[in-house]
């Protein structure tokens, strides 16, 4: 016997539909409290059958993918976007039971747009690297209150606060009360996030040395250690896509354009890939800047054209197909834990 299903995940709730593939019977069933326990016992009334499962990459599919696996389901991870879009443009109800029954539904005719299920080694590899992205984020955040702070009281301007001698003048600034406030806080924050940020770096650099792809990929020009392992964790298996331009696309650099007739709207970054991925090609992109720099003469003459910001991301994406091309001729080994 074979089982279809598709599962539409949220954090109180699984709604699921399937259908008996010999029979063609169609069954819905809820699993309620959406937590690991809740769906091993739901998973139980499959016992000794073939059972393919489709569900989306949103929040918590890891434990759910993994408990399926347990059971030796074969597991469809979808693309959330791709899958909406494949409803079509039409009005229609908007439904859990919908969406699931959406998800088999693609997945019976083979048209579920899939997305890559990385092994358990990268997932935590990845949640570190956004760890460390979102915690560096915050303090870049609090610089610019700081910076903010400063202007709106006519301080004079000045970069590199928080390294050499910046906070011996941030101290001698004339601010009032409020203000001073405002910047003590700031600063406690800053220190508060670079005390949690130290040892993930020491982790992810140690890492980057050890590990055969991040040591490939800080073979190009402008990749140093924390941006080698960022790349691996966030493009993972390179194998998956079919050519550089889809690299491109997953990591949300490519540029959307909508026309219709005569009528074209300026193009944007569609900036629907990883936000870390997209963080990592532009640091090591800037570096193209650098008189020793290979790409130097490809980034004057881009910037001529185009201007500084728009030259950087001609050759944020110059640089993605390399990291690319390397990490899909090293294969399985690009991959393997360090």
């Amino acid at each position: 016997m074979s089982i279809v299903m598709g599962l539409d995940q949220h954090r109180v709730q699984i709604t699921a539909e399937w259908i008996d593939t010999s029979t063609g019977e169609v069954s819905r069933g809820r699993v309620a409290p959406a937590d690991r326990a809740g769906v091993r016992r739901f998973l139980a009334r499959f016992d000794d059958q073939e059972l393919e499962v489709a569900l989306e990459a949103t929040t918590g599919w890891r434990f759910v993918v993994e408990e399926l696996r347990e059971v030796a389901a074969q597991v469809h991870l979808a693309e959330p976007a791709e899958t909406s879009a494949r409803k079509g443009s039409k009005k229609r109800a908007k439904t859990d039971r919908a969406d699931a029954r959406h998800l088999r539904e693609l997945l019976m005719i083979d048209r579920l747009p899939e997305s890559w299920i990385p092994p358990e080694h990268i997932l935590d590899l990845r949640a570190r690297v956004r760890s460390r992205h979102t915690l560096s984020h915050q303090r870049c955040e609090w610089q610019q209150r700081i910076q903010a702070v400063l202007y709106h009281h006519g301080c004079p301007s000045r970069r590199s606060l928080m390294i050499g001698d910046g906070r011996e003048w941030l101290a001698a600034q004339p601010l009032p009360e409020a203000a001073r406030e405002q910047v003590t806080i700031a600063l406690a924050m800053i220190d508060a996030l670079e005390t949690q940020i130290a040892p993930i770096d020491k982790q992810l650099r140690s890492y980057a040395r050890r590990q055969r792809g991040c040591k490939a990929l800080m073979a190009h020009y402008g990749i140093g250690e924390l941006i080698a392992v960022t790349i691996l964790a966030e493009l993972g298996d390179a194998r998956r896509f079919a050519n550089s331009r889809d690299a491109v696309r997953y990591a949300g650099l490519d540029i959307t354009v909508y026309q219709s007739d005569q009528h074209r709207a300026p193009g944007k970054l569609s900036r629907q890939g990883p936000p870390a991925l997209r963080w990592a090609l532009y640091e090591a992109a800037q570096q193209a800047r650098h008189p020793r720099s290979p790409d130097r003469a490809y980034y004057l003459q881009a910037a001529e054209r185009l201007g500084g910001n728009r030259a950087c991301l001609a050759l944020t994406r110059k640089l993605l197909k390399r990291c690319y091309h390397t990490l899909r001729e090293l294969g399985e080994d690009a991959l393997l834990p360090a």
